[in-house]
């Protein structure tokens, strides 16, 4: 508000927006007021910035408030894109909505510390075993969620161990084996890389393509408004200035 106070737009910019309700006047004012913790700074502000006139302060804080609500207006409601324009964008646009084949999936893994000694390899091994035995009795994401953020070592764990749709590419091969031979739903076999063991739910096998617009509309639509905004925006803050 402060910055606001400063700026000085042509009267003729605000000649539709005349009047601002006395409650909203009321809280703006206060707002103001409550930026400087002592009477003396505030009183120091109103010298410098309105020659210590009240009257003159309301005034500023009226047509900041115009200048707010008219930003609003103009830029809110003519930045609204339709989902006409939506598709439009992703007709025009297919290879920013294309993606690589991907596996949807959720691990546990069982990592000794580095260096370990056979008696802690021994035992990591011990309670992969057993870890894999629970996974493979697990009937829902939920219960191997669960597990997995009971179990997992692996960074995951705290979020059910779910590490949502991966790029094939980004995937070891042996996870990426396992997952072509599976249908979602099921739980891999237990798998060694290095000293680590892990098994992983295999919750959907995406082929690479298109990501329907349905799934991209919001996101679409939320960028294209900001987009629009932004440049409504700047040519409103020229027109003020």
């Amino acid at each position: 508000l402060t910055a606001q106070l400063q700026q000085s737009p042509d009267d003729q910019a605000l000649r539709e927006k005349k009047t601002v309700p006395q409650e909203r006047m009321q809280r703006a004012e206060a707002e103001f007021r409550k930026q400087f913790p002592t009477e003396q700074e505030y009183d120091q502000v109103l010298q410098i910035e309105v020659h210590g006139s009240k009257q003159q302060l309301r005034e500023k804080i009226r047509r900041s408030l115009l200048i707010e609500e008219m930003l609003t207006t103009e830029i809110r409601d003519k930045a609204k894109v339709s989902e006409v324009a939506a598709r439009a964008y992703y007709n025009a646009n297919p290879k920013n909505f294309e993606h690589p084949e991907m596996f949807s999936i959720q691990t546990i893994s069982i990592v000794p510390p580095p260096n370990s000694n056979a008696e802690v390899t021994e035992e990591a091994r011990k309670k992969a075993d057993s870890a894999f035995k629970l996974a493979k009795a697990t009937k829902s994401y939920q219960e191997f969620g669960l597990l997995a953020e009971k179990v997992s070592d692996d960074d995951w764990h705290v979020n059910m161990g779910d590490r949502k749709a991966v790029d094939r590419d980004k995937l070891p091969p042996p996870v990426v084996n396992a997952a072509l031979a599976m249908k979602p739903g099921q739980v891999s076999d237990l798998i060694q890389m290095g000293p680590a063991y892990t098994m992983f739910r295999l919750n959907a096998h995406i082929p690479a393509g298109r990501t329907p617009f349905q799934e991209v509309k919001a996101k679409i639509i939320t960028d294209m408004e900001k987009s629009k905004s932004d440049q409504l925006r700047a040519d409103m803050n020229k027109k003020l200035r």
